[in-house]
């Protein structure tokens, strides 16, 4: 890809592949650079723009908290953190009942598993190929690929592999020294490849047979993205934690950490914590997420959509749709990074994976019929 400018003569570190693409305002489903060209975005900013661009509820809740209190850390009591905690436990699988607020989906993975060694004192993982974590210490370990982009001299516990949704392996892994297992229902990176729900059940009974801790990943795949609040309700499967990032804060940094009450009782003052996660500023976004998803009707049309996507887009250069709700691979016959190209040609903005046969589709929630129609035309306008 074309990068939008020359990191030679930037203050910034040149450690990032970037689309030629340079915008400067966003509205609605909608990015506009400064010449006025107007993008569809499918992609997001890797799913984090949930609520896409400029939504008055966001705006409106962000403006007031600003002006009430800007920061203030999770040493003292914040009642706009306590509605954001109620809310999002609510608004999770039932069971899940405490929340720890952090900056991002690999802090809430890090903590995930901190969690497990923790309340287990056991030393192995288990992981899935294909999955993605994070790149801080335990959640970069738990990461495929890891050995390549690690960075540490020591990899911090043992890590057993399993292939993605082989149930018969994945319970042959979980023995009495594993602590966790960790999983993405939808593995986002991999190139929004869903784990079935054999293998999932297979996972929930396995660990709770061997006292081994569950951890759902849903930090792509959460906050409405499948059409459920999470992956968790939609197969109804209850883990025993679940990390939650990317779009719980519409576009602000937030990541969370959900647990039941039995892990809760066994974690003591001091076994985490974090300086900036819980702040207002977070926390009134939080909440006004959460009020929006139920208010507009959000999971409802994510489900509507995603049948017309999943259909529909089995045009042009594109052989197979995989994944969930708004977390969509198109599997394409030409490299999925020519199709990217050919569709910002076309005005729209997607992404790609892990999988160079793989585009992925991470739209705001408020997507409309009409978006759906010119992402169709723009396939079927393509040669295979």
């Amino acid at each position: 890809m074309a990068r939008t400018t020359d990191l030679s003569s930037s203050a910034l570190l040149d450690v990032v592949e970037q689309v030629a693409l340079r915008p400067v305002r966003g509205e609605g489903a909608h990015l506009f650079t400064a010449a006025g060209e107007r993008y569809l975005d499918f992609y997001g900013g890797h799913a984090v723009a949930l609520l896409g661009y400029g939504h008055p509820a966001l705006v409106a809740a962000l403006d007031r908290q600003a002006r009430t209190l800007f920061f203030q850390s999770n040493i003292v009591p914040l009642d706009v953190r306590e509605r954001a905690a109620a809310s999002l436990v609510r608004f999770g699988p039932p069971g899940l009942s405490r929340a720890f607020f952090v900056n991002s989906g690999a802090e809430a993975n890090e903590n995930a598993l901190r969690i497990a060694f923790l309340a287990t004192g056991r030393p192995r993982v288990v992981a899935v190929e294909g999955a993605f974590h994070g790149r801080t210490a335990a959640a970069g370990a738990v990461t495929a690929g890891h050995e390549r982009w690690y960075g540490f001299p020591v990899e911090p516990f043992a890590v057993t592999w399993v292939p993605f949704d082989d149930a018969a392996a994945l319970e042959r892994a979980i023995t009495s020294e594993v602590a966790a297992v960790i999983l993405e229902p939808v593995q986002g990176v991999a190139g929004a490849r869903a784990l079935s729900r054999a293998f999932l059940e297979t996972a929930r009974t396995a660990t709770a047979a061997a006292g081994a801790i569950l951890i759902f990943d849903e930090v792509q795949c959460g906050m409405g993205r499948t059409g459920h609040p999470f992956a968790a309700q939609a197969h109804g499967i209850l883990p025993d934690v679940l990390t939650t990032a990317k779009g719980l804060g519409g576009g602000f940094p937030v990541g969370a950490v959900l647990v039941g009450e039995a892990l809760a009782a066994g974690i003591r003052k001091g076994d985490l914590g974090t300086t900036f996660g819980g702040g207002p500023l977070a926390m009134a976004l939080v909440e006004a997420v959460i009020a929006t998803i139920e208010a507009e009707g959000l999971l409802a049309r994510v489900r509507r959509l995603s049948a017309r996507l999943r259909s529909e887009c089995l045009v042009g250069p594109v052989t197979a749709v995989q994944g969930m709700g708004f977390l969509l691979g198109l599997r394409t016959v030409s490299p999925a990074k020519d199709v990217l190209a050919r569709l910002r040609g076309k005005g729209i903005l997607a992404g790609g994976s892990a999988d160079p046969h793989v585009v992925r589709l991470l739209p705001p929630l408020i997507l409309e019929d009409a978006h759906v129609d010119e992402l169709v035309a723009a396939l079927k306008e393509m040669q295979p």
